[in-house]
């Protein structure tokens, strides 16, 4: 879907306490933005927010930072932040694959991946953020033993991040192509997209991998994936 543009979209932004519009400043320091040493937890693609800012609402002990590449989609999410603004939140407009520019080697605690792009053709299947070059690149962002979560409606997409994320040496935990049918669907977000999707009967898929640089090449005696098939 092609977005309206939006020509005063950043000064817009701009006008929202959370909004970060340099994040780069803040590399190596994001405790001193959140004024606390708190664990750091992302959102990659937080679209309209719905998933983001109930998180930081919910558990004020955990800072978040809501990354999205397009301002104009930032601005249907600074709509849902109270006035006030939440201290715990962190709102940035950038590109997901330059995060090295804006983080330290270990400052992201745990990472989210919700309804991202599938870019179903081949000769865009680098643009993916389960693609090979950015589960390397979150490496370089991610705490040792920090979770990944990624949620999707896309069959296709999902298969071929499961195999990614086990190429890639990360741990499988555990994944399941219909969590809402599943065991783990406790305490389970749903985003804008998830819901629509799951009123109209698409299964969702999820799966939680981790990132353990002692214990890389394990995942297989670990994951419990479960079908509906």
């Amino acid at each position: 879907m092609r977005l309206r543009n939006v020509p005063n979209a950043h000064e817009k932004l701009a006008a929202c306490v959370n909004y970060i519009s340099d994040p780069q400043s803040f590399k190596g320091r994001w405790n001193e933005y959140f004024k606390n040493d708190n664990p750091i937890y992302m959102e990659i693609g937080s679209g309209k927010g719905q998933f983001i800012i109930r998180l930081a609402s919910e558990n004020p002990d955990i800072n978040y930072i809501a990354l999205e590449k397009s301002p104009v989609v930032l601005l249907h999410l600074i709509k849902k932040i109270p006035s006030e603004g939440l201290g715990n939140l962190a709102v940035i407009s950038f590109d997901a694959g330059k995060l090295e520019e804006i983080f330290e080697s270990g400052e992201i605690n745990r990472l989210y991946l919700n309804f991202s792009d599938p870019w179903p053709k081949k000769r865009h299947a680098k643009r993916r953020l389960t693609s090979p070059g950015f589960l390397r690149l979150y490496k370089k962002v991610l705490k040792p033993g920090s979770f990944i979560e990624f949620k999707t409606d896309n069959r296709v997409f999902f298969d071929y991040s499961l195999g990614e994320f086990r190429s890639s040496g990360y741990n499988l935990i555990k994944a399941t192509y219909d969590l809402y049918n599943s065991d783990f669907l406790e305490g389970n977000i749903p985003t804008e997209y998830e819901i629509k999707f799951h009123n109209m009967g698409v299964p969702i898929n999820k799966l939680f991998a981790v990132y353990d640089m002692d214990n890389l090449k394990e995942e297989e005696s670990k994951i419990d994936l479960q079908t509906q098939e």
